[in-house]
């Protein structure tokens, strides 16, 4: 992390480490005044364009879930990341990055726990904190999911999410009915995720509690396509595997149709939201010059994902995930079709009536009982199957069908075996699932980075954040020239009209005005006005980024704001002061 924006960010209040009256934990981070404003306000933007916009739906799931869902969706089994602990000093690392960091191995967490063991012991890699050797340390897997019991007695486990996916996924039964079951259809979430991170750092990037923005987006592969031309004109700076491979960082630049025509992209929803997406970043002061999207390499692939590709973004020196676009199958339904008692699929109507031959089994279980007893019931269930699936195995007197490895004969009068002509209305389907997923913590972070500068104003130096207009924590500040001629009283009521017109104001009459300039230079405040004695009525407007100045009435102060912030009206056709 750098230390001048996290000097920047603790001296403005954009963030800073919990708790520090007690020592402070690490990984735990409070948004300060300017920072929860600059939040909300990215999360306002991505609610603008991944919810209002795509028409989507929206949620909000607890964060406590049953330990049967994680069951279920196999973070249970497989939310890890790998660990090796100092002997010395007995510090827990995650042993990936130690790799990575003191080695030419930049993907690490794909490689399994005894290669990174022996990796360590190759380079004969030392413990960050101490410097004592690792060499010889086991490196174990670690599950990052914060356990707790729900009830007083403790009878039901459940744990804290690491993600908010799973809370979509669960409640699709009931959200389906609200889309009138038809794919496709979103549903989005913006909320707090826990992740026990085995060594947290650079502040927001890597938290143990954060907030994500996540959009399900529930698609009919075999009938649903994304509207490509909204994106055709997006420049996307893609990094396939091939280039990967290659040892090269030349990145492919091409519109989202370009990319699916030449195959790079292998998902047209996958090319939709990369578009979608690269322009959403560029909208909240992402620098495209230091942004690209990177395909996961083979071993990097969750195991519920066919493709993934991550938005990076280069910070201090590092590419940085900000979001995972990934397209999960039916993986996550199917998961909890077998684990949940409900319907994870859509009945997908038919335009006309099918008709269509079925093979069916009707057994006589007073014949199946006696005789198999205790499989009886398996059976049956494997006749059905074995109709279902090669109805001449019913030809002869006898059908032999196999349960759990021991073979079942059954007389074929006995099955009940008959093929029926059906009417079918429709079929269902279970939707797959294409999940952009941000990180909201490291959006903002990643936005402070790319907007933070140094220049020279009048033979100073000053800091300045270039934010955009729309995740700007304030777009004015109103201050008096001076403490005399009633201009603080002046000030404040200018200050109250333009918020009772919707502007985000604040008010400042400490110190000289230049220093009040850079007060606001710092926090990325666009426009400052300040009232002056001026007896024409009209006040001065600076802008941040050039410390321009044009004079305007009064009387015209908040049509001229309003309209410089939609973007009606550019500063420079103001009359200058």
């Amino acid at each position: 992390m750098s230390s001048d924006l996290s000097e920047l960010a603790r001296r403005r209040g954009f963030f800073f480490q919990a708790n520090e009256s007690y020592g402070g934990v690490a990984g735990f981070y409070t948004y300060g005044p300017e920072g929860a404003a600059l939040k909300r306000k990215v999360e306002e933007a991505w609610r603008d364009r991944f919810v209002t916009k795509e028409g989507n739906l929206e949620i909000d799931s607890p964060t406590v879930t049953p330990e049967a869902v994680f069951e279920a969706s196999g973070h249970l089994e497989g939310f890890d990341d790998m660990l090796v602990e100092c002997a010395e000093c007995g510090e827990s690392h995650r042993a990936d990055h130690v790799v990575e960091d003191a080695t030419d191995v930049e993907d690490a967490e794909s490689l399994p726990t005894d290669e990174v063991e022996d990796l360590i012991a190759e380079h004969d890699l030392p413990c960050p904190e101490c410097g004592a050797s690792l060499a010889g340390q086991p490196v174990e897997t670690f599950n990052l999911m914060f356990e707790t019991e729900i009830g007083p007695g403790g009878d039901q486990a459940g744990f804290l999410r690491p993600e908010t996916a799973q809370g979509m996924f669960t409640e699709f039964p009931r959200l389906k009915e609200y889309a009138r079951n038809q794919t496709p259809f979103g549903v989005a979430q913006i909320g707090t995720g826990y992740r026990n991170e085995i060594s947290p750092r650079n502040a927001l990037l890597r938290a143990r509690e954060f907030t994500m923005a996540e959009l399900e987006m529930f698609v009919d592969p075999e009938a649903d396509e994304p509207d490509l031309a909204a994106v055709a004109d997006v420049d996307l700076p893609l990094y396939p595997v091939d280039a990967q491979q290659a040892d090269g960082e030349e990145y492919l630049h091409m519109t989202p149709v370009e990319a699916v025509e030449a195959g790079v992209v292998g998902s047209d929803w996958i090319a939709y939201f990369l578009g979608r997406s690269t322009a959403w970043f560029e909208r909240v002061g992402v620098d495209l010059e230091r942004f690209r999207l990177r395909q996961h390499l083979p071993g990097e692939l969750a195991h519920y994902a066919s493709d993934c590709w991550d938005a990076e973004a280069l910070v201090d020196g590092d590419w940085v995930e900000i979001e995972g676009i990934a397209a999960r199958s039916d993986y996550d339904l199917s998961k909890h079709a077998k684990y949940a008692d409900d319907s994870f699929t859509i009945f997908k109507e038919y335009d006309e009536p099918v008709s269509t031959e079925r093979a069916t089994v009707d057994p006589d279980m007073s014949y199946l009982g006696p005789e198999f007893g205790g499989a009886a019931g398996e059976v049956a269930d494997a006749l059905q199957a074995l109709a279902e699936r090669d109805r001449s195995a019913f030809d002869g007197d006898e059908v032999v069908v196999s349960v759990d490895g021991d073979e079942y004969a059954v007389p074929v009068e006995q099955t009940g075996f008959a093929v029926e002509e059906v009417t079918e209305h429709g079929e269902h389907v279970t939707p797959h699932v294409v999940e952009p997923a941000f990180g909201v913590g490291r959006v903002v972070y990643s936005v402070l980075a790319h907007a933070h500068e140094s220049d020279v104003v009048e033979g100073e130096e000053r800091d300045v954040l270039r934010l955009p207009q729309a995740v700007a924590p304030t777009f004015v500040g109103v201050f008096p020239l001076t403490d005399q001629d009633g201009l603080p009283e002046t000030a404040r009521e200018v200050a109250e009209t333009l918020r009772a017109a919707g502007l985000d104001v604040t008010y400042d009459d400490s110190g000289s005005i230049g220093r009040r300039y850079r007060r606001q230079d710092e926090v990325g405040t666009p426009y400052c006005v300040t009232l002056d004695a001026d007896p024409e009525g009209t006040a001065t407007i600076r802008e941040r980024d050039s410390t321009a100045q044009a004079r305007v009435e009064l009387d015209d102060l908040v049509g001229t704001l309003a309209e410089l912030r939609a973007g009606e009206l550019a500063f420079e056709d103001l009359p200058e002061a």
